[in-house]
């Protein structure tokens, strides 16, 4: 876990000029006093609670420190400090002041494909080396590729904002809505598994926007946008591209691709003819540019329509809501999932237990019927045997007393008794009988 020092920022750093801002997190010049040395204050707002929505959590934050500390690349911004207050954490980064390399472009009389492949090369080395720690930026745009010094005739290029920025890990899933609609891949706004090839399609449409300054698949509305990102709905308009070469057209349409496993990787690209011809192979390849500064002009107007448009056209902030349910719905049909099959498990527990219930109820019905049928078959003897008493003893009464015990009613005394199993009162029973037959 990142240390973070509490302690004020403004006992250490000089703060000045804000140098810029987003949804939560103000970027602004400071001063180290002990050294002297300059750098850029990022501000970001923590979340007071868990169910709020401003601010950013304390886990994202950690995040973007923990990869911020694994990285030293010289086009990506460095970290220098960290510190925490109440209600920000501030990270002290390596001041990048030559702004943004769109706005630098812009401003151009001129631009060929020599110098764009020199800029594009500048942004693939800095994610080939995220891409070799398997980190994803998943916000690569226009305003995240800056230049840390612009007065030099080929400016070096600093990739900055790693807020949405995440480790790859193997065999574990990662899914989110985020980023700018404008540059996020299909796999994004389709809410599929996420991985390295995200910021390959967003390399693609900054390629064609340098290339031509128009926006590949920009619609009037946001929903529009991500309806042509889905479609994979752009063209090479002649009116942009006229002069662009077929390979500059081959490397974008390469990175332009619905199928991760179909797209450009990192070291694909870096491989591409267009990125590796020398000066002077380019120059024959390409066509002949009659009007370059075409190219400036489109490019710069749109850089202003962008930074106008950012933020009703430029921002997630409602997608990360949407994401956040679509994450719950998921949940909930796994929670609805896991309870349709433990209904399934116990329905089939309760018809096994009604199966044997009923075939104990038929056996002991069964059993029942037979009992009862043996007893009313004895209850039945016993009366006929009463009943032979009773003819026996009104004979007696009459005089006839030799035939109270006849022979029909001793063997009937016999069994009556053999059933009860007492062979010393039958013997002494017998003898009595005997006797009195005598």
């Amino acid at each position: 876990m990142a240390f973070f020092k509490q302690q004020k920022v403004e006992d250490i750093y000089e703060i000045g000029e804000e140098l810029g801002s987003g949804q939560f997190a103000i970027v602004k010049k400071c001063r180290e006093k002990s050294t002297g040395l300059e750098f850029a204050a990022k501000f970001i707002k923590k979340r007071q609670s868990r169910a709020s929505r401003r601010g950013v959590s304390r886990e994202e934050i950690e995040r973007e420190v923990s990869i911020l500390q694994q990285i030293l690349h010289a086009n990506i911004v460095k970290l220098h400090d960290i510190y925490e207050n109440k209600t920000d954490v501030v990270l002290i980064l390596e001041l990048v002041s030559g702004g943004e390399l769109f706005d630098f472009l812009a401003q151009k009389e001129s631009l060929s494909e020599e110098e764009a492949t020199r800029f594009i090369k500048q942004i693939l080395d800095g994610v080939n080396y995220l891409h070799s720690k398997k980190i994803a930026h998943f916000d690569l745009k226009p305003e995240n590729i800056m230049l840390l010094d612009k007065n030099i005739p080929i400016p070096h290029i600093k990739l900055i904002d790693f807020g949405l920025a995440h480790k790859i890990e193997d065999g574990v899933e990662f899914k989110n809505i985020f980023g700018t609609p404008e540059f996020v891949a299909p796999e994004i706004v389709n809410y599929e598994p996420l991985g390295l090839a995200a910021d390959m399609w967003s390399i693609g449409v900054i390629t064609y926007i340098l290339l031509s300054g128009a926006s590949p698949f920009l619609g009037e509305t946001k929903q529009e946008t991500l309806a042509n990102i889905t479609a994979v709905n752009y063209d090479f308009d002649e009116e942009f591209f006229s002069n662009t070469s077929d390979l500059a057209k081959d490397f974008i349409q390469k990175l332009l691709v619905k199928d991760t496993r179909k797209r450009l990787t990192i070291q694909e690209a870096l491989s591409h003819p267009w990125i590796t011809l020398k000066d002077e192979t380019k120059v024959q390849e390409n066509k002949k540019v009659e009007n370059v500064q075409l190219k400036t002009k489109r490019l710069r107007e749109y850089t202003i329509k962008c930074h106008s448009s950012m933020p009703p056209n430029n921002t997630y902030i409602n997608f990360e809501r949407f994401a956040r349910i679509v994450e719950d719905i998921s949940r909930v049909e796994q929670g609805f999932s896991t309870l349709a099959a433990s209904h399934d498990s116990l329905q089939e527990d309760m018809d096994a237990l009604l199966s044997i219930y009923n075939e104990k109820e038929a056996w002991y019905k069964e059993e029942s019927e037979s009992v009862r049928q043996e007893l009313s078959e004895e209850i039945k003897w016993i009366q006929d045997l009463m009943s032979s008493f009773q003819l026996e003893n009104e004979a007696c009464v009459n005089g006839n007393f030799h035939s109270v015990f006849n022979k029909d009613i001793n063997e009937s005394l016999m069994e009556l008794l053999n059933r009860s199993c007492c062979e010393e009162f039958l013997a002494g029973l017998n003898l009595d009988v005997t006797e009195s037959h005598q």
